[in-house]
């Protein structure tokens, strides 16, 4: 049965977890992280599986204080990766794959560090369709990542949770998985998801962080512009995570 701290007893007492199968009730549809503007310090490490110098981040909450087995920072990142380019699978129980080019390599390097005791193998080449070559990894099968699943998709279809909340780390990594800039303003590349769910990062994304942002046409899709006025903001708020070779992503400072 997955590990829940009494820390968190209050907003985990609706969801009971079937150990080691995919069948979970909930009385709410997920675990919303409660760490917003918590503090996440930046350092510098070897690392032990390829002895490159990686970024990894410790919140202040994550000794002592996890959702389910998780901790803080893990959580959030994988949220994410999930409003990105990351996707889970459940059979027994979930696992999360995370799936960049070969190009971002560093990025994967970084996810993979951050979320290492849920993973059994290091990241890997894989060709892809053409000549695309993709660097990956997946997390091991655990129960504690089925919740998640359960949050996020409906059936095979991944959509975003009614009760989401967004904070900077999460905000952080979506934007690195999938932002761009067009002139002054930001995307988000949201084609993927359904104008509802859309809709509904929209508001979080003014709820929760202040960001103003609308929906734009991309062709026969829709994806999140965020507003001129907001882009300094947004930068101030993913800063402090953002990896140095996403820099390219901001538009100048007129």
């Amino acid at each position: 049965m997955a590990s829940i701290t009494r820390h968190h007893l209050e907003r985990d007492e609706g969801i009971v977890y079937a150990a080691r199968d995919c069948r979970v009730s909930h009385r709410r549809q997920g675990l919303a992280p409660q760490h917003r503007g918590e503090m996440v310090e930046i350092s510098s490490r070897a690392s032990a599986y390829n002895g490159e110098a990686l970024t990894t981040m410790h919140s202040h909450s994550d000794e002592g204080n996890t959702v389910g087995s998780l901790t803080g920072t893990q959580h959030s990142i994988i949220i994410g990766s999930l409003l990105g380019d990351g996707a889970m699978r459940c059979k027994v129980n979930a696992l999360l794959e995370i799936n960049h080019t070969l190009e971002q390599k560093f990025y994967v390097d970084w996810k993979y560090q951050q979320l290492v005791n849920l993973v059994a193998t290091p990241p890997k080449a894989r060709k892809g369709n053409g000549n695309r070559v993709a660097y990956r990894f997946t997390t091991r099968s655990l129960p504690e990542l089925t919740p998640l699943y359960k949050w996020f998709y409906s059936g095979k279809h991944k959509m975003v949770p009614s009760d989401l909340r967004l904070d900077p780390l999460n905000l952080a990594v979506w934007f690195m998985d999938d932002g761009c800039k067009s002139y002054q303003a930001l995307y988000l590349n949201t084609q993927s998801f359904d104008l509802v769910s859309q809709q509904r990062l929209i508001g979080l994304l003014s709820q929760d962080l202040g960001i103003k942002a609308t929906l734009n046409r991309d062709k026969q899709y829709w994806r999140i512009r965020v507003a001129v006025e907001s882009v300094a903001r947004f930068k101030a708020l993913v800063a402090p995570y953002l990896l140095p070779q996403f820099e390219y992503k901001f538009p100048m400072t007129p």
